[in-house]
């Protein structure tokens, strides 16, 4: 019996939410994927029409042609089509291109967004259809050309000033100018000195002591800028008698942070996971789209995480509190409901992140995610579950004691109840809290005992250098770009090498600091932080219907084409060089100092004496993941063959060279480590080195996952074979003897595609 055909069709971007919503959606409902964008402006040129009010010059995007072709046969058969593209600017203009590819009458077009993809929202959803919203579309489309027009026109310039492959945007130039504004504070910044007195102390009787820090003199607060002022104060507190002055109890509540949105669960996953901002969206969208559970399918996880929002839901409320009274009792549930109050200017479409049902509980559904998956599940849960809890409750002593005409003063803390903190604290980035131990009974008027005086010299600190977490906090926080814009904006300026990582730090290399100065000195509207939050608020105002699309990039382009005409005409002629990097390690040859150089394969070790000197080799680089044995972090290393004189790469623990023989950690491997963890043990997971089909295995011999390594793909070891020694070779610099195998990739499997970044663009 032929299947009877479906008399709607429902059209999504990812064939993961496709399999997720057809779940819920009965058999008249087709579930398709567009498999994203279907048609956009053309990568060859910069597709808008100037003598035409800035009209798009949109077209099918080339490779897409059958996925159109059978979206438009569905489309034809089908009786209503509904379009349940994302919730955002993005998947508004998506639904808007498909109505025009497929050409769908408005008479049997629908627009649905879910907010999270769970049975109840996505019927109700379904039941609730409503019409495209242009102004969302046009907002869009506004934002498209902008970036076009600001990347396809100053980024040829970069090219021929500089060098090729660069690219200027309107959201990554600023945000590259705050990391140089940032490291230009670091090298001005003058240090200056500044000194603290802590006084040890203890009872009549009681020889355990408990420090009081120096406060100030005549009850005015006052801080000793040098070692004779210490000292001038140790001496005379020294003559001195001590007594309580004041003891004060108080119990010390903390409130529980608000549920995330885009930016903080960014901020956090770096922070706490170690996630980049990218991979952070990536593995958030696997999470809202849908993953399989046993017994249920695919189930939606979390809302949508592009958002601004902290509003959360009734339904979603009530839950929380019925799972709070269950697991932690009464006292953990405040008497009313919490509600957050976003940042001016956020957009209240969406609920902030939060899982899209709390009772499925981290620990329920940790055997079917990945590692990476249930940690950040972990997180969203936790923080939303905790943001709707009590406080946590301290016990608080303060203790002002005196000595002549000095004050002191004596503080501690204990947790007197958890409240929210039984489930969750939110980290900060540079945090460096000491603990106070507890205080002995103090009562007022009683004198104590002085032991010593400790004056310790300390001298101010530049602000730190950005990370992911703050970089994102600061663009948030200046109103530069949009939740989704956040993390490309940061993996461009890293993919460019404006900026390289050190650590967990965002440092300028050479070439972003010639560009920087490049756009601030010729462009300084497009670096100029409130010029592009300005902006964005304008954008805003196209998305509410106040402001009109065209008009906005008329006032915008007329400045800037006369700009852009005025830099050309003044640099005629002008190539600006970019110096090199210079590192401290040493050229093997000639003993100079090695630079930095970038290549098709990215950045590299050269001797600067080319070409007398061709001496090259990588950069220690430091790999996702973490070290097997000790937890450290893995870092990429290059060993030289005493016996051939051949480089050759191998990874290893950070600590392998650690000062302390007691802290070196001896692991190392020919295998590359991965982003993932092994979803049974937790172990990082590692996968043949080398191109090929490589499918990443756990190195845990007591994990069901394990792979031995002579299944790993590499030949046997023998005796003599250079190879003999395993990963031992690396750390001697043994000859890796094998010889190069291509691995054949098995029939029937997709080959990864190949990502061409679009010229001087930037994504949203």
């Amino acid at each position: 019996m032929a299947k009877k055909a479906a008399k709607n069709l429902v059209i999504v971007e990812s064939p993961a939410k496709a399999k997720t919503i057809g779940k819920y959606l009965g058999p008249d409902y087709e579930v398709m994927a567009s498999m994203g964008h279907l048609r956009d402006l053309p990568k060859s040129k910069i597709g808008i029409d100037f003598e035409n009010d800035f009209k798009p010059d949109y077209r099918a995007i080339r490779g897409k042609e059958d996925i159109i072709k059978s979206l438009k046969k569905a489309a034809d058969k089908a009786d209503m089509v509904y379009l349940a593209t994302d919730p955002d600017r993005e998947g508004e203009a998506i639904s808007w291109h498909l109505k025009y590819l497929l050409d769908l009458d408005d008479a049997k077009t629908r627009r649905v967004t879910f907010n999270e993809i769970t049975k109840k929202v996505v019927q109700e959803s379904i039941a609730a259809p409503r019409r495209i919203d242009q102004d969302l579309v046009d907002a869009q489309q506004a934002r498209r050309v902008l970036d076009r027009i600001v990347g396809y026109r100053l980024s040829p310039l970069l090219w021929k000033k500089i060098r090729r492959g660069l690219s200027a945007g309107r959201v990554q130039s600023v945000a590259m100018r705050l990391v140089a504004q940032r490291e230009k504070e670091i090298e001005t910044f003058v240090p200056q000195e500044y000194w603290t007195l802590d006084a040890l102390l203890h009872k009549q009787g009681d020889k355990t002591l408990f420090k009081a820090h120096y406060y100030g003199k005549n009850g005015k607060k006052y801080e000793p800028a040098s070692q004779a002022e210490a000292q001038a104060i140790c001496e005379d507190v020294m003559s001195r008698t001590f007594s309580v002055k004041s003891v004060k109890r108080a119990d010390k509540q903390r409130s529980p942070s608000p549920p995330f949105t885009t930016s903080t669960l960014q901020q956090e996953a770096s922070r706490k996971l170690n996630m980049t901002p990218r991979r952070t969206m990536a593995i958030a969208q696997q999470l809202y789209e849908g993953v399989e559970l046993s017994g249920e399918g695919a189930v939606g996880l979390i809302t949508y995480m592009r958002t601004d929002s902290l509003r959360i839901s009734h339904e979603a409320q009530v839950a929380a509190r019925a799972l709070i009274d269950s697991r932690y009792g009464a006292a953990y549930r405040p008497n009313a409901f919490r509600q957050y109050k976003a940042k001016a200017g956020a957009q209240d479409a969406h609920e902030a992140i939060r899982p899209s049902n709390v009772s499925l509980t981290p620990e329920q559904v940790k055997g079917d995610l990945s590692g990476e998956q249930y940690r950040l599940y972990k997180l969203i849960w936790s923080r939303f579950l905790a943001s709707q809890m009590s406080n946590a409750v301290y016990d608080s002593v303060t203790a002002e004691l005196q000595a002549g005409d000095h004050s002191f003063r004596a503080s501690a803390s204990s947790l007197k109840f958890a409240g929210y903190a039984a489930v969750y604290e939110e980290s900060r980035d540079e945090e460096k809290e000491e603990k106070e131990p507890a205080l002995p009974p103090l009562e007022e008027g009683e004198t104590v005992q002085l032991q010593k005086m400790e004056p310790l010299q300390h001298f101010t600190q530049p602000p730190a250098h950005f990370t992911d977490a703050s970089l994102i906090r600061a663009l948030e926080e200046n109103g530069i770009g949009r939740p989704s814009t956040y993390a490309p904006t940061v993996s461009t300026i890293l993919d460019r090498e404006y900026v390289v990582k050190e650590g967990k730090y965002l440092r300028m290399t050479p070439l972003g600091s010639v560009v920087n100065d490049l756009m601030c000195q010729r462009f300084p509207k497009i670096v100029d932080v409130k010029f592009t939050a300005n902006m964005e608020k304008e954008l805003d105002e196209v998305e509410s219907g106040d402001k009109n699309w065209k008009e906005l990039l008329r006032e915008f382009y007329g400045d800037f084409e006369e700009n852009l005409s005025q830099v050309e005409k003044d640099m005629e002629g002008v190539y600006l060089k970019v110096p090199d990097e210079v590192s401290e390690e040493k050229c093997d040859v000639c003993g100079r100092n090695m630079v930095v150089k970038s290549g098709r394969f990215g950045r590299f070790l050269a001797c600067p004496g080319y070409p007398e000197c061709t001496f090259t080799k990588p950069l220690v680089v430091q790999m996702p993941g973490r070290c097997p044995k000790c937890g450290g972090r893995l870092m990429k290393r290059t060993g030289v063959s005493q016996k051939s004189g051949k480089q050759y790469t191998y990874y290893c623990c950070d600590r392998s060279t650690a000062a302390d023989e007691s802290q070196r950690c001896d692991f190392r491997t020919w295998d590359v480590p991965t982003k993932d963890d092994c979803p049974l043990c937790g172990w990082t997971m590692f996968k043949k080195s080398g191109k090929g089909f490589n499918r990443p295995f756990c190195i845990n011999p007591d994990c069901p996952n394990f792979l031995p390594e002579d299944k790993r793909g590499y030949r046997k070891k023998t005796e003599d074979g250079g190879e003999a020694a395993g990963a031992k070779a690396a750390a001697k610099g043994t000859k890796k003897t094998t010889k190069k195998v291509t691995k054949a990739v098995p029939k029937g499997a997709q080959k990864s595609p190949k990502v061409t970044a679009k010229k001087g663009e930037e994504k949203e």
